[in-house]
This record gives C-alpha cells, sequence and structure tokens, in this order.
C-alpha cells in the first residue's frame, strides 16, 4: 500500500486486538490487486436500545487507480465477523477491478438479430436471413426459446454466430428475448 492504512474505530473501546486484525486484512488485499493506493477502515459499534444487543458495522474503502471500491458491513453481535466479511467483499471487488484492468474479462459474442428464411420442420433444421443479406443454418438442437417445432418463416429472431465445418451457424437461437418481443406464428 503506497498510503498507510488508516483506521477509526467509534463507540467501541481501544482494542490491539482488533486493530492487528485489521492490519492483517489490509495487508493481505496486496495479494489481490498490484497498486492499492490507500485503505481507511471504520469499525463502528451502533448505538441501540440496551435489550436488544450490540450491532456493529464495518466500512472499509480501498483506492486504487482509477477506482474507489467502498464496502459497508452490518453483523449483530460479533465485530468479528463483521470485519471478515467486509474485508472479503472488498476482495472480491479488487479482484474484479483488477481482472477488468488487466483485460480478463470475458467478452460475450455479439448477439444478431435475423428472419427465419426457410424451415424444414421434417428434417429439424433451417436457415436465418440477416438484415445484411447473410443466412445463417441452424438445427433444433440450436433453438432455446420457443420449442423449434413453434418456429415458422418469418419469424424474427436473435442468435449468435459461430463457426462451424461447413461455415457460420446460429447457435442460442430464440424469438423476443433481450429486444423487442417477436409473435411465434404457428
Amino acid at each position: 500500500m503506497q498510503i498507510p492504512l488508516k483506521i477509526t474505530m467509534r463507540h467501541i473501546p481501544q482494542s490491539d486486538a482488533l486493530e492487528a486484525r485489521i492490519r492483517q486484512g489490509a495487508a493481505k488485499l496486496d495479494e489481490f490487486h498490484p497498486n492499492i493506493t490507500g485503505c481507511q477502515v471504520v469499525v463502528e459499534e451502533q448505538r441501540r436500545h440496551p435489550h436488544q444487543g450490540r450491532w456493529f458495522n464495518v466500512r472499509v474503502a480501498v483506492h486504487v487507480p482509477n477506482h474507489d471500491i467502498v464496502v459497508n458491513r452490518d453483523h449483530d453481535e460479533d465485530v468479528y465477523v463483521a470485519l471478515r466479511d467486509a474485508f472479503a467483499a472488498v476482495t472480491r471487488r479488487l479482484e474484479d477491478v483488477a481482472r477488468k484492468q488487466r483485460g480478463d474479462v470475458k467478452v460475450h459474442e455479439a448477439t444478431l438479430r435475423g428472419t427465419v428464411a426457410r424451415i424444414f420442420a421434417d428434417e429439424g433444421y433451417g436457415f436465418i436471413a440477416t438484415p445484411e443479406g447473410e443466412e445463417y443454418y441452424f438445427s433444433r438442437a440450436n433453438v432455446v426459446d420457443p420449442d423449434f417445432d413453434q418456429l415458422s418463416e418469418g419469424v424474427v429472431v436473435q442468435f449468435i454466430a459461430e463457426p462451424a465445418a461447413e461455415g457460420m451457424q446460429a447457435k442460442r437461437v430464440s424469438v423476443g428475448r433481450h429486444g423487442a418481443p417477436a409473435a411465434v406464428r404457428g
């Protein structure tokens, strides 16, 4: 960490054990992101009615280049559980930020739209025509929603294009999802 850890405790007595646990959790964050520029941890006992028990809030703010990650965790009775949960949440978020910064984020294929141009129901396959004039083969196994038997020529579908032995093929063919709904003719 480039800037020293800042620890604040509110409405609770100073505890060397708690501070050591916070320092241990903060030190471990360096394993999940190489460029942490700062970390602040606030541990607070919330004011509550005396008969309802204790309630702790842990807030962890971690700063990395171009990102500020802030996590709040409330937990009744046990400050160490709240602290563990807060550091676990920050760790997950740091890993996500590090993956994005490295470019390791999974990229989903682009969804294409087209119209069922021809369908051969008895043989279990058909062809989808896109507005650009391309045609994609699809089979019964490639249809997600609705069932293959409910498709007919002229139905607007969306799909993902993937290379196959004979050329590009339509996979995950569906009707009216993730966009303007299309009517199924049948």
